[in-house]
């Protein structure tokens, strides 16, 4: 028989190289920050074109406030719906949540109460809905989309049965002092320091907690997270729950800053935090999105609508540019994907 040359033999027997367990942590990484850099960018661009086409407003002290704190209510609302996008589900029923909360939380019952009446009221209602949500979901195996389609239909009426139409104008003065200039810290409106703080708290929920991580896992593929021990059903619920509680807290930021409630508030949350959320690089599939990301993309969409209206540009417009943004997020989204 003939016997291999050794040349061929040591070719055959070529040690495979080194496994480098830290190389996909470290691809991850290197994605999410070329993934931030982009969205820093963009904003950067939109910066530079607001300043270019209103020099005088748009770079205004006034102005930056303005965007950050009509950021801070859907930035809120995103983060929570952010988590929720993470582990696979959808959240429609965000922006009928939102009025539901802020007009219950205005009625003149609760408003007997005070300040401490309106913000409970607030967050029980949309952490209500939450549960409501995550029960029909995770327990009684209905599709997200239909359980939250339902939630948004039924948020809307009752929240217009309970003003019959009307606006409920908010008495007291706590409440409306937080949107006067007096009660900035630093120069900061309180509404910004609360999106701020709601912020930092999700990015260490999701990046330095086992809730976080869970929550990844039930997105990437539920199966194999059940088998690895996780309770997938609970998680769903904690999930539904946490987008409940953002909900709440976004409704009272909105009393806050109107001074009222309306059944109108909310109206496309749903659509603007998702929307939000994609472009900060949260697969709609689940399994993997950033706090990080979703800020930037609120406030990528807030600079927009901001450079819109001081250069008196017609609504229609702006929609278009954000629905081409949000098609541009996604084609982004499925290249890296094929190249991962």
């Amino acid at each position: 028989m003939t016997q291999p040359a050794p040349a061929a033999e040591a070719a055959d027997r070529k040690p495979a190289p080194a496994d480098d367990g830290g190389s996909p942590w470290r691809a991850t990484l290197a994605r999410a920050d070329v993934r931030t850099l982009s969205l820093l960018g963009v904003l950067a661009a939109l910066i530079v074109i607001g300043g270019i086409t209103q020099p005088d407003s748009f770079l205004d002290g006034d102005n930056v406030q303005l965007i950050l704190t009509q950021a801070s209510v859907i930035g809120v609302v995103t983060v929570g719906m952010t988590f929720v996008i993470i582990s696979g589900g959808i959240d429609l029923s965000v922006g009928a949540i939102v009025a539901l909360a802020s007009v219950w939380a205005t009625t003149v019952a609760t408003q007997e109460y005070g300040f401490v009446g309106i913000l409970f009221t607030a967050v029980v209602v949309g952490m209500g809905c939450g549960l409501v949500n995550g029960l029909l979901i995770a327990y009684g195996g209905m599709v997200p989309f239909i359980a939250t389609l339902a939630m948004l239909a039924a948020g809307r009426g009752l929240a217009l049965q309970i003003t019959d139409g009307k606006t409920q104008m908010v008495t007291v003065d706590g409440v409306l002092k937080l949107g006067e200039r007096d009660s900035y810290v630093l120069g900061i409106p309180p509404l910004v320091l609360v999106f701020a703080a709601v912020t930092v708290v999700g990015w260490l929920l999701l990046n330095r907690t086992t809730f976080g991580r869970r929550s990844v896992a039930v997105g990437g593929n539920a199966e194999a997270a059940r088998l690895a021990g996780i309770d997938v059903r609970r998680q769903r619920l904690y999930l539904y729950l946490l987008s409940g509680l953002c909900c709440g807290i976004a409704a009272f930021l909105l009393i806050i800053l109107s001074g009222s409630g309306q059944n109108t508030n909310g109206n496309l949350y749903e659509l603007d935090a998702i929307a939000a959320a994609i472009i900060g690089g949260t697969l709609l599939s689940g399994g993997r999105g950033t706090i990080t990301g979703s800020v930037l993309g609120v406030l990528i969409f807030t600079t927009i609508t901001n450079i819109f209206a001081l250069n008196n540009l017609e609504t229609a417009t702006q929609q278009i540019a954000k629905g081409a943004i949000i098609v541009a997020a996604v084609l982004v989204q499925r290249r890296t994907a094929n190249t991962s």
